[in-house]
């Protein structure tokens, strides 16, 4: 749950050490389907996000896709997905400050992968001169909604895109 609605979230993280500029990011869900004619094909459907522009991608975002009636996963179950061997599929990309290099990460998600009712917990938090503290040891955590964020009795975090996926290729 986000703001009231069911909403599917996926953190993501910057490990590059600078800021990324002009970030976006599309998500995709693709799954089986069959035609009124019998045949079987993969359709691809592109999920609307609540923001899939972040200017300074520096630390952490979330990404939302919030499940309204409007969203191909309205009305959906875990089942349901499994049947259609269902996938998301995200891909971020920006400009790298340092470089000016244009850079680009596809992440996959099974059907499998998701953790029904759940949230993220908080990772921010504030030190007490004021700066900005993410705790990267608790960022694939998740609490059921319905829970404090900070309860901090974690879970499996899925979905999720690691830091090193978003890392700098060696």
């Amino acid at each position: 749950m986000h703001d009231g609605q069911p909403t599917l979230m996926i953190r993501v993280a910057n490990a590059r050490h600078n800021t990324l500029s002009n970030a976006s990011a599309a998500l995709w869900l693709i799954r089986a389907e069959q035609t009124a004619e019998g045949q079987h094909l993969r359709r691809y459907y592109q999920l609307e996000l609540l923001r899939q522009e972040n200017p300074v991608f520096a630390l952490t975002w979330t990404i939302f896709h919030v499940i309204n009636q409007t969203s191909p996963l309205f009305g959906l179950s875990a089942d349901d997905l499994a049947s259609t061997d269902a996938v998301l599929v995200l891909t971020v990309g920006g400009i790298d400050d340092n470089s000016a290099h244009a850079l680009r990460a596809r992440k996959g998600y099974s059907h499998d992968d998701i953790a029904w009712q759940h949230r993220y917990v908080d990772i921010v938090t504030v030190t007490a001169d004021g700066r900005l503290f993410i705790d990267y040891a608790r960022f694939h955590d998740v609490t059921p909604d319905g829970v404090s964020a900070n309860a901090g009795d974690g879970g499996d975090g899925r979905p999720n895109a690691s830091p090193e996926d978003l890392a700098e290729p060696s």
